[in-house]
């Protein structure tokens, strides 16, 4: 026989203090290098627990993330937690300034379905919606924290960056197969689509990442896609410059300038990502295909001679003095034949 499993604590029978030391245990935060901000929740506290200690969350953790430029959450580690702490996770990272309807959620035992909103206020602030977020996953997401990612996702909130999820459940329940000391674990609720509908979701096949990597790998891939995602307003800027000093075409550049102004870089994650979607949408609107964005390397960008470098003269080519010369230097320029037909 298989012994029955222990159940944890009600979270209703801990103290205040008990539960604080709890969640202390599964949230961490650091500032990383670039002034990004980088939050690992490893199980999505319930809305008790919010409401109790909402308090201390704010001033211990989400103060200290909200001047950064970005934001990593790390859920590589998350293999559930409660949902009604959804709303919360999404709503920190939601404009706000409308209220959005995210999941819906039905319980079989009860055959009752919950709408899930984002909330109209949240203690504190939330994080700008003009600053990026990479969601980071395993094999080992599941559950809550996989419905959250998925969300974010759906939204174009966040880029996740990691290992496709495990595809598991909600919610988990342990049921005892008649008299004996043999349980059997059912998942009893399930999501019925993020952002309020759809037949397919997460459950079961597990939330592909936007960019799959390792997941050891998943912090510094995010790392090297957000300094990428850093450099994007001085490229378009210095893009627009070379187009109104340069371009032959010029009565194509206002255009030009406001198709930069007006694109879409959310799910750039790299640098071929930008050359194709600046050379798509550069020549679409110029009509000119001769219009060329690429990516110069390191090693080439090493090479090539600063602005203001001394730079070597130009080499002028000279024609040769004698006859014979220029006539062998004419042939090996020029190929002249008459086909069929008297076509030269």
């Amino acid at each position: 026989t298989l012994e029955a499993p222990r159940q944890a604590p009600a979270l209703t029978n801990l103290t205040k203090e008990e539960m604080l030391a709890r969640l202390q245990k599964g949230i961490r935060h650091e500032v990383l290098e670039g002034n990004v901000g980088y939050l690992r929740v490893d199980d999505i506290p319930s809305q008790e627990v919010v409401s109790k200690l909402g308090g201390f969350l704010v001033a211990s953790v989400w103060r200290k993330l909200m001047g950064t430029s970005a934001l990593v959450l790390d859920l590589r580690h998350c293999t559930g937690g409660h949902v009604s702490g959804i709303p919360y996770v999404i709503s920190y990272l939601h404009p706000g300034n409308t209220v959005l309807h995210v999941d819906t959620i039905y319980d079989r035992p009860s055959n009752t379905t919950t709408e899930i909103w984002t909330l109209p206020q949240v203690l504190g602030e939330r994080y700008s919606a003009d600053k990026d977020v990479v969601v980071l996953t395993s094999g080992h997401t599941g559950g809550v924290a996989e419905d959250i990612t998925y969300i974010l996702k759906q939204m174009r909130r966040a880029i996740v960056v990691g290992e496709r999820t495990v595809g598991g459940a909600l919610d988990l329940q342990k049921l005892r197969i008649g008299q004996s000391d043999f349980f059997l674990t059912v998942p009893v609720s399930r999501s019925l689509g993020p952002l309020g509908g759809g037949s397919q979701t997460w459950e079961g096949s597990g939330v592909l990442p936007c960019v799959g990597t390792p997941a050891e790998q998943a912090l510094e891939k995010a790392l090297a896609i957000l300094t990428l995602r850093r450099a994007l307003p001085g490229v378009v800027q210095r893009l627009q410059e070379a187009l109104q000093t340069y371009y032959t075409l010029v009565d194509r550049v206002p255009s030009l300038l406001h198709h930069l102004d007006n694109m879409d870089f959310s799910a750039v994650v790299s640098e071929e990502d930008l050359v194709t979607k600046l050379n798509a949408g550069l020549q679409t609107v110029s009509e000119d295909p001769r219009l060329l964005v690429r990516a110069v390397r390191a090693k080439d960008a090493s090479s090539a001679p600063e602005v203001g470098e001394d730079e070597p003269p130009e080499v002028v080519p000279t024609v040769p003095g004698a006859e014979a010369a220029r006539q062998a230097l004419v042939v090996s320029m020029f190929q002249v034949s008459v086909l069929p037909g008297n076509v030269g």
